[in-house]
């Protein structure tokens, strides 16, 4: 069983995708059996990668509460952030742990799971990031395990440039004696290609082992994953014309463990990831500047659980989280290890008025320390009503006041702050991040409407700054007050779906006395970012899918001069399911229809439209 405190967010907009999702009322929160759920988000049309094997990130390239900004592709590197934050204010949670890389959040991504292994994402933001977030100010990208399926297949996909990826998935589910389930799955992936723009290759490999034990009100996995990825394209991290290139290996071993009694559930996850990388500033001449090599190791370990009595419910949740880092560059920084400890609780209430709306009242707080700096409580606290008059019984309208706090990663602080192309600050403390927010969730029928406003007041955040007579980036500190608007509404078709989302940001930046040009990230933003997504049945056994993103960026001096602050990128799938073979899926693709090249961060060439053709077979 799984608690969930927010139903808002995390229910009411994706329930429409939940396959046997049970639900028990309680008498305040409501607890949540984690049967099958369908790994097909209802907010993105085209989840699959058609440039490499599908990742986690993969199905986030089109999420409209989310803005991933891409080098190569989403999966070769794809910084993601929410509501205007930067890809260090992003966490990604599994189970009830977050995994992390402590030297950039630009590996946060690098997760060598099968999504096949994974829940759809879901996105937390406010009193719900405030409270189960690590380390990530603005939001998280959380994930559950699935429930293993006795399903196979293998896939196979062609494209040009001397694209093609192949991969095989395998499940087999038994019971005990005892009446216990047990399964084993596995996946293993390979991909290349010679780059649709010059030094723009790629060669990934990906394998997934997992073992799962379920019963009537308990589960545990355990999963291994290797992945190994080259990648080349230039201007990967810096402005100055040269083909760059990682090569990164991450490593994760996960146990996974839940269980519920009555009223009372409680999880525990803990893991062990590995991350090395080597990263060229110039693939002609390796070593140049600095050898940029680094392996990070994090142990950590989580545990939440949740007690509902009556009116009353309570959830709490502490992680902790070892780190260190060996490096042939990041050597200035005081220290190459850190311990963390977040420890959270939220207590709720519900009651009833005379005309039958229901009221929800939360509060909480968060504690945060580490053995490097000084510790922080901070509060969050949550008014909601459901019943709104005009709205309908199953609308919730909802005030939301939170704040979350994280420390910088190494480069970041470990970093030459004299010299080289990544100069940091050994002095950055811990950053802050203070969120307003109203909000609507309505469903009626068919058509489904989430809407918030908020103003976040980011406080000390760490950007990566840019001066036109310094040869690199700097880490600097900078306040900045975000106003946004967000909107996601969605309507089921006979024979479809669409959905339309929409985010607004305003933002009030201060550099304070630091010499300030341009910056790469928290100034690189769309002020107005448009998505839509549609799937729709043309007849039987053919179905057209597209994602579509409509983006007004703000100015950016370190963006090629003549490439546009305005875009369109688009990608569509023919698919095509023959009646005469039951479980064959062919489909021919092209990602960025319209061939834009919008950087969506600034001197980092887009990558070009590319047409795949793809086929997977399951039984």
């Amino acid at each position: 069983m799984k608690f969930v405190f927010l139903n808002i967010h995390t229910v009411l907009i994706l329930m429409p995708a939940i396959q046997g999702l049970v639900a028990q009322e309680a008498d305040g929160l409501r607890l949540y059996e984690l049967d099958p759920i369908e790994t097909v988000s209802q907010r993105i049309a085209l989840e699959e990668s058609f440039s490499t094997f599908t990742m986690p990130v993969s199905a986030l390239r089109y999420e409209p509460l989310v803005d991933l900004q891409t080098r190569n592709s989403a999966e070769s590197q794809g910084d993601v952030t929410i509501r205007g934050g930067i890809f260090e204010n992003t966490g990604f949670m599994l189970g009830s742990a977050t995994l992390y890389d402590p030297q950039t959040g630009h590996y946060f991504a690098e997760i060598p799971i099968s999504p096949k292994m994974l829940s759809t994402a879901t996105i937390l933001t406010g009193s719900e990031n405030a409270f189960s977030g690590f380390n990530s100010s603005v939001g998280t990208v959380n994930y559950q395990w699935s429930i293993i399926q006795p399903i196979q297949e293998v896939a196979l996909g062609f494209g040009e440039d001397g694209y093609w990826y192949g991969s095989a998935y395998g499940a087999y589910v038994g019971e005990s004696e005892d009446g216990n389930q047990w399964g084993i799955d596995a996946e293993v992936s390979h991909s290349e290609s010679d780059g649709p723009i010059a030094d723009g290759d790629h060669d990934f490999d990906r394998v997934s082992l997992r073992f799962q034990r379920s019963g009537n009100d308990s589960r545990t996995d355990l999963f291994f994953g290797y992945q190994d990825k080259f990648f080349g394209w230039p201007n990967l991290y810096t402005p100055f014309g040269v083909p760059e290139t990682e090569d990164i290996q991450t490593s994760l071993l996960f146990l996974n463990h839940r269980m519920n009694h009555g009223d009372f559930f409680w999880q525990a996850s803990g893991y062990y990831r590995e991350n090395d990388d080597d990263y060229e500033f110039d693939r002609r001449d390796p070593g140049v500047f600095n050898p940029f090599e680094h392996t990070t190791k994090v142990f950590d370990l989580a545990v939440e659980g949740g007690w509902t009595f009556e009116s009353w419910s309570i959830l709490a949740k502490t992680e902790w989280l070892d780190d260190n880092i060996e490096s042939t560059s990041l050597t200035f920084g005081a220290f190459d290890s850190r311990t963390y400890l977040k420890s959270s609780v939220l207590v709720e209430t519900d009651w009833s008025d005379d005309t039958g709306r229901l009221w929800s009242l939360l509060g909480g707080l968060s504690f945060d320390d580490n053995n490097r700096g000084a510790s922080d409580v901070s509060p969050m606290a949550r008014l909601e009503v459901t019943g709104i008059p005009g709205f309908g019984e199953q609308s919730t309208l909802y005030a939301d006041v939170s704040r979350s706090t994280q420390v910088p990663g190494y480069t970041a602080i470990a970093s030459n702050p004299a010299g080289g192309l990544f100069r940091g600050n050994p002095n950055l403390g811990r950053e802050f991040a203070t969120n307003y927010e109203l909000g609507l969730m309505t469903q009626s029928g068919n058509f489904t409407l989430q809407a918030a406003v908020f103003l976040r007041e980011d406080r000390d955040l760490v950007d990566w700054t840019f001066v036109f007579d310094v040869f690199g980036r700097t880490a600097n500190n900078v306040d900045i007050d975000t106003t946004g608007l967000e909107l996601v509404a969605s309507y089921d078709l006979e024979k479809g779906r669409i959905v339309l989302g929409y985010m607004g940001l305003s933002k009030d930046e201060d550099y304070g006395l630091a010499d300030v040009d341009a910056s790469f990230y928290a100034l690189n933003y769309a002020r107005h970012r448009v998505n839509l997504a549609f799937i729709y049945e043309l007849m039987p056994g053919i179905e057209i899918r597209s994602d579509n993103i409509l983006r007004v960026q703000q100015e950016n001096v370190l963006r090629t001069a003549g490439t546009p602050d305005e875009a369109v990128i688009s990608s569509l799938g023919l698919f095509y399911f023959p009646e005469s073979l039951e479980g064959l899926e062919l489909s021919l693709a092209v990602t960025n229809l319209w061939d834009s090249d919008f950087e969506e961060i600034p001197s980092v060439p887009a990558s070009p439209r590319q047409v795949s053709l793809n086929a997977v077979y399951r039984w």
